[in-house]
C-alpha cells in the first residue's frame, strides 16, 4: 500500500493500544474523544486529500527509492520543484483543515536525518544512513504519519513572565552529538 486512505488511517489508530491521559483522566477512546478527535481529523485530511485526482499533483510525490507514488508527507525533497510543492501542499492544508495538520515537522525531521546520517556515515564509517533508509522505505510503503514536536519552555506558566525563575531548561546530550539549552 503505497496511499492509505482516511478510512485506513482512522482504522489503523483503532487497533493501536494507546495508553492517554488527558487534563488527569485516562482517556478510554481516542479516537472518538472530542478533544482529541478535531487533530485527528486534520491528519486524516493528509490522507483524503492525497486520494483527490484535484489534489494529487501537490498531495503526492514518485519516491525516489522505489519509482512509486507516495503521499509528498513522505517524501525527501529532491529538488526545487518538490521545496515549493511542500510549501503550496502545506498552504492547501491549513486552507482545508483551518488547523495543524501534524506532519509538518516530521516531513522536516525525516529530510534532516537524511543529510545527517549521510555525513555522519561519510565522516565516521557508521550505518546510521542504511538504517534511516530502510525505515524511510516502510514508512513510505506504509504511507505512516511520522510526527516530531517542538517545545518552547517557559518555567512555571502560572507566574509572570517577569517573575518567572529563569532556570538553566533544556536538553543535554553527554554523546557531544546533540546539545540543546535554553538561550536569553
Amino acid at each position: 500500500m503505497a496511499l492509505k486512505t482516511p478510512e485506513q488511517y482512522e482504522e489503523s489508530l483503532r487497533k493501536m493500544n494507546f495508553k492517554v491521559y488527558l487534563l488527569g483522566e485516562l482517556v478510554k477512546n481516542v479516537v472518538d474523544h472530542p478533544i482529541i478527535r478535531p487533530s485527528m481529523n486534520s491528519v486524516k485530511m493528509t490522507y483524503a486529500l492525497a486520494q483527490d485526482p484535484q489534489h494529487e499533483d501537490l498531495m503526492t510525490a514518485t519516491s525516489h527509492l522505489t519509482g512509486q507514488k507516495i503521499n509528498r508527507f513522505c517524501h525527501l525533497h529532491q529538488n526545487t520543484e518538490d521545496l515549493i510543492k511542500k510549501v503550496k501542499m502545506q498552504r492547501l492544508m491549513g486552507q482545508k483543515t483551518g488547523a495543524c495538520f501534524q506532519r509538518c515537522v516530521g516531513m522536516d525531521a525525516v529530510n534532516a536525518v537524511d543529510s545527517v546520517t549521510f555525513e555522519m556515515d561519510k565522516k565516521l564509517g557508521t550505518q546510521y544512513h542504511e538504517r534511516f533508509l530502510k525505515f524511510l522505505l516502510m514508512m513510505q510503503e506504509e504511507d505512516l504519519t511520522v510526527d516530531g514536536a517542538m517545545t518552547d519552555p517557559k518555567g512555571d506558566r502560572n507566574l509572570s513572565s517577569g517573575v518567572r525563575r529563569h532556570t538553566r531548561q533544556g536538553l543535554s546530550i553527554p554523546t557531544g552529538f546533540l546539545s540543546c539549552r535554553r538561550s536569553r
